[in-house]
């Protein structure tokens, strides 16, 4: 293998590691104890990884670094959201159950 498709390999499976983030947040309805701010900069972070590849000649780290960019701004967006939708005290325990 190439490094460039171990790199690759290493973004999509960090795309879809964060996709199973974003299924417990629909799930959940909540983000309790998560940054939106170090989230946003790994987001930002992977869009100049976009960039970067290409000019390096990487292109199989190009398409995994675009499932990530993908699931990392859908994680934003998620994080946005329900954020800004605070749970009542009393469904906090429906989500520790």
């Amino acid at each position: 293998m190439t490094p460039d498709v171990i790199n690759a390999s290493f973004e999509a499976l960090g795309g879809l590691l964060i996709l199973n983030n974003c299924r417990l947040v629909l799930r959940d309805k909540a983000v309790p104890g998560v940054s939106v701010v170090s989230t946003a900069f790994f987001s930002l972070w992977g869009l100049w990884n976009l960039f970067y590849y290409p000019q390096l000649g990487q292109w199989w780290s190009l398409v995994g670094g675009i499932i990530l960019v993908c699931a990392n701004v859908f994680w934003v967006a998620l994080l946005v959201v329900y954020r800004s939708q605070p749970r009542k005290a009393a469904q906090l325990p429906e989500l520790l159950a």
